[in-house]
């Protein structure tokens, strides 16, 4: 491997990059970090940039060996350089919003660390101990970011203000996180330690709604330019926007026809309302209690991997095992993280379960267990870091494309249901009821940050009719387009609304993604004819790693 340059080259910066961001090593498996939280002061964030910087110039200098290197070489370089190109443009020290900033990687990277043995509580110690310092360091960053111009919506700041408010036991039921924390691992002696985390927390809470938040942008929408920027850093690929948008349109209605079919085979006559309003009414469809759920979930992932392995998948032994968890907030996301690098920690499905919430109906999350679990992120990201003879360690454990990887995750469903998973029609209408959420994510994201106009022709209005036709999209008019086509809590609607102003080009990246992963398949099938495999055609793909889609597309022509 000595002659391997750039395999060489993506493995020391795993490591370099791993002692500049500790709470990034937690998230990614690599040991020898837990005890440190990441530098999230300006000086920081220059010292990660000097690194990425670094490392583009001696992979662009380098020469691959073989064809695999090269596909190394143009993932480490599509990804890195987009990197580069967000802080450039004032985006990557400035982040905030309801789904992701420095902010929740520091309250999300505890769910992630071992809890057993002294050496655990020691670290989990140390790391609660460093807070308040990485939260000033995020403070003084955020503060400077803010006087250059670079600041996130306004409503973005409030709203994570109420998220850690929440943490902090301020609001809700769910109570303080760090107190929880500690008496989950029942170990009074950090009870200083979360004490003085949360207040750091609630502290900077307030200085997000009262010094941030005036701050803020008032428009929410940022404008096509930007916007196609962070598509191409979600996507690994650059799309036609206004194209995207329109078949957002055609394929939402697609699924549509689609649910009006099986809300018919579920209850001869009755509309898809009416078929759901059937299933939530049916007694033997409801888990009680989030323990039960719980339950239920693990069951279903492992019966899953039981009837997948070696049939329609190569399943390595180290990865046929997934936990499911229920998440110590109440967020109401639900999540995948990949396993540890030596597989101590397995792969895990999160569920942060909204207040209020004990009845669970499984009809709608046989789709959601396919899409966390197998054959979605878990096979796909447990195989690519379980991949070490051919792929490098930033392949396996850093590398992640939204586009591709939620694009997979998609895909994976619509597979269960080819694959015979979802004959029982409630099932398929729960598939398709996650699908159609996806879709007018795509509409709905794309036309808000780019205020486009409503087609005046659609019909995807109420009873058929058309949606407000004409109109420039609003918030106001996403989060009724949205209650009108996804049938899920109004609180989970409203979250998402959020997240596609806060996070702009992320939420179309699951349904893009799927659209790009079923025409690389059928170009695939085409090419080979008769000689077609799926399964093989799933190796092939999958021990690619992660990458951009546009790379994706590029290798698959190869096969």
């Amino acid at each position: 491997m000595s002659n391997r340059t750039i395999d060489a080259l993506c493995d020391q910066f795993v490591a370099d990059y791993a002692a500049l961001d500790p709470v990034t090593a937690t998230a990614i498996g690599v040991a020898g970090h837990d005890d440190r939280l990441t530098d999230l002061s300006p000086a920081g964030y220059d010292a990660r940039i000097a690194l990425v910087q670094a490392a583009v110039d001696a992979v662009e200098a380098a020469t691959p060996v073989d064809d695999r290197e090269a596909a190394a070489r143009d993932s480490f370089l599509e990804r890195n350089r987009l990197e580069l190109e967000l802080e450039a443009a004032g985006l990557a020290r400035s982040r905030m919003s309801v789904l992701w900033s420095g902010l929740h990687e520091i309250r999300e990277v505890f769910d992630l660390m071992p809890t057993d043995g002294p050496e655990a509580i020691a670290d989990i110690s140390a790391r609660m101990a460093a807070i308040p310092e990485a939260l000033e360091g995020l403070r003084v960053t955020l503060s400077d970011e803010a006087r250059k111009g670079h600041v996130a919506a306004s409503r973005q700041y409030a709203e994570v203000a109420e998220q850690v408010r929440r943490w902090t036991g301020q609001v809700g039921d769910g109570g303080d996180f760090f107190a929880g924390l500690v008496a989950r691992l029942d170990a009074p002696e950090l009870s200083g330690a979360a004490a003085a985390a949360s207040r750091a927390f609630a502290a900077f809470g307030l200085f997000l709604s009262d010094e941030l938040e005036p701050q803020g942008r008032d428009k929410e929408g940022v404008g096509r330019e930007r916007y196609a920027l962070e598509s191409r850093y979600f996507l690994g690929a650059e799309v036609d926007l206004d194209e995207t948008y329109a078949w957002g349109w055609t394929e939402l209605q697609r699924l549509a026809d689609l649910m009006a079919e099986t809300a018919d085979a579920i209850l001869p006559g009755a509309g898809v309302d009416e078929a759901v309003a059937h299933l939530e009414a049916d007694a033997s469809r409801v888990v009680k209690g989030r323990e039960a759920f719980r339950d239920w979930m693990q069951d279903l992932a492992d019966r899953t991997v039981a009837e997948l392995a070696d049939v329609h998948f190569d399943i390595p032994e180290p990865i046929r095992r997934i936990e499911c968890m229920l998440a110590p907030t109440n967020d109401g996301g639900i999540y995948y993280t990949g396993p540890s690098e030596d597989f101590s920690r397995p792969g895990r499905m999160w569920w942060s379960v909204p207040d209020g919430i004990e009845d669970f109906h499984p009809w709608r999350e046989v789709t959601t267990v396919f899409h966390e679990g197998v054959p979605g992120h878990h096979l796909q990201v447990a195989q690519t870091a379980y991949r070490q003879e051919s792929l490098n360690r930033w392949q396996r454990l850093m590398c992640w494309c939204s586009g591709h990887g939620e694009g997979w995750a998609l895909y994976a469903e619509r597979l269960m249901e080819e694959l015979g998973h979802l004959d029982d029609p409630a099932d398929k209408l729960g598939m398709l009821d996650g699908q159609s959420l996806r879709a007018a994510r795509v509409i709905v994201d794309i036309g808000m940050h780019l205020e486009l106009e409503i087609p005046a022709d659609n019909t995807l209005g109420a009873g058929g009719s058309a949606f407000h036709p004409g109109e420039t999209w609003t918030p106001e008019l996403g989060l009724e387009f949205m209650r009108l086509h996804c049938r899920m809590d109004d609180e989970v609607l409203q979250f998402e609304v959020k997240r596609y102003l806060g996070l702009p080009g992320q939420a179309p990246s699951y349904k893009v993604g799927e659209r790009i992963w079923l025409e690389s398949r059928a170009e695939v099938q085409e090419r080979q004819g008769d000689d077609f495999d799926l399964k093989a055609f799933h190796r092939a793909a999958l021990d690619l790693g992660s990458l951009g889609l546009d790379p994706l597309k590029a290798a698959l022509a190869r096969l």
